[in-house]
């Protein structure tokens, strides 16, 4: 596998024989004791021999009194410097390890979620460090987000095999976390011959996306949950769900009795999923889709008086870093503001968040300050994060990203 920092990438794990040591700084081992799952660059003993391991190869850790702490991959090169996988500093990580995590991860879904189309594996959160699996039926699309994964692509690919035998395989791997860990960003089919959309169903709607060339795997499972919540304000309203992307909000209130919907999004390519899931549902009578950048629709549609019973805005990240929280705040509190302003008195309004960097208080306040800027009092209804296919590692905060309000406005 070829890569950007010109530094080896481990083909795989080394056996625990093999495997070499990577020792901490003194006391830098109270986070990982205490149940966190990543190692920070700053708090490893950086020798000689560390520094020449190859990125993504497996290690075993160790306190600095040489107390084993388990097995992790490791790359030099990244803040995040170890993400551990395995409390065992022993643990062979290979198919049959990567096929137990999922197959727990698979279970996990199959409970909750009554077809074959879900987030089925969520990194850390499912305990593999670096992984996103998507499913789409018998399509899987998986972005290997770390150096570590990397290295286990061939056993995660076999593992998978062994689980689900699907019928098609695609890499999304062109995140800008790839670029971090010193990885060559592609987009790559490694099994079957993907075309075009995949249709997938959440609570009785049908949906496409476009895996090769969608944002992210092609689909948000994360708002699945709160897509049906909101969808029990739609009826008989006029609803707006801006930054639509392929629609999940809109066909949902389109369904559950919407008189008219709006999808905005600034994308051609997704509202011309928008207009085909709206046929496939038998709602296209009843959507309408526009295209223009969503702050400058939204103050053309206050200026002509444009009224909606339920508002809904889904952006992308306004924050993709620390420092960019500060105008992802203003960002947030103008949205809020535009949005409130085209809601009817008596309806209702979901603002979400996807920034990470952007913790749920200071993602709430914002918004508050956004409805006072519109002069609108209203009261919280619903306060939500991802669905359960998305769980949250305990002591990882960032993978507790998303963030859902819904409002009802006097």
């Amino acid at each position: 596998m070829s890569h950007a920092s010109g530094a080896p990438v481990a083909a795989g794990a080394a056996s625990p024989e093999a495997r070499p040591a990577v020792r901490l700084k003194p006391k830098a081992e109270r986070r990982l004791l205490a149940g966190h799952p990543w190692v920070y660059s700053n708090e490893i003993e950086m020798t000689a021999e560390t520094k020449g391991l190859a990125l993504g190869g497996f290690v075993r850790l160790e306190a600095h009194d040489g107390q084993p702490l388990g097995t992790a991959s490791f790359n030099r090169h990244t803040l995040i410097a170890a993400r551990l996988f395995s409390r065992d500093p022993e643990a062979e990580i290979g198919a049959d390890f990567l096929r137990g995590r999922l197959a727990r991860a698979l279970e996990v879904r199959r409970r909750l979620i009554d077809t074959p189309h879900y987030r089925l594996c969520h990194a850390e959160a499912d305990g593999l460090p670096g992984l996103v699996a998507d499913r789409f039926g018998d399509l899987l699309v998986l972005q290997l987000n770390s150096a570590g994964m990397q290295a286990l692509e061939a056993p995660l690919l076999a593992a998978l095999d062994a689980l689900l035998a699907p019928a098609a395989v695609v890499l999304r791997n062109d995140t800008p976390a790839r670029g971090l860990e010193g990885l060559e960003r592609e987009v790559r089919t490694v099994r079957g011959a993907p075309e075009g959309q995949v249709e997938l169903r959440e609570y009785g709607a049908r949906f496409l996306a476009d895996p090769l060339r969608g944002q992210k795997t092609g689909w948000f499972y994360d708002q699945r949950d709160n897509r049906r919540w909101v969808a029990q304000l739609a009826e008989g309203a006029r609803v707006l769900d801006a930054y639509c992307y392929t629609g999940g909000f809109a066909i949902q209130a389109a369904l559950a009795g919407a008189e008219r919907v709006t999808a905005l999004d600034r994308s051609e390519p997704a509202l011309a999923l928008v207009q085909q899931a709206a046929e496939l549902n038998g709602v296209a009578d009843r959507l309408e889709v526009r295209r223009n950048d969503v702050f400058r629709e939204l103050e053309a549609m206050s200026a002509a008086g444009a009224r909606f019973e339920l508002v809904i805005c889904d952006p992308p990240a306004f924050a993709k870093s620390r420092k960019e929280v500060p105008p992802a705040l203003r960002g947030y509190r103008k949205l809020a503001r535009l949005a409130a302003g085209l809601v009817a008195p008596g309806g209702y309004l979901a603002l979400c968040s996807c920034s990470h960097h952007v913790g749920p208080d200071a993602f709430a306040e914002q918004c508050a300050r956004g409805l006072n800027d519109a002069e609108r009092s209203a009261r919280i209804l619903r306060r939500a994060g991802a669905a359960p296919d998305h769980p949250v590692h305990p002591l990882l905060p960032e993978s507790d990203y998303l963030k859902c309000l819904v409002y009802a406005l006097d």
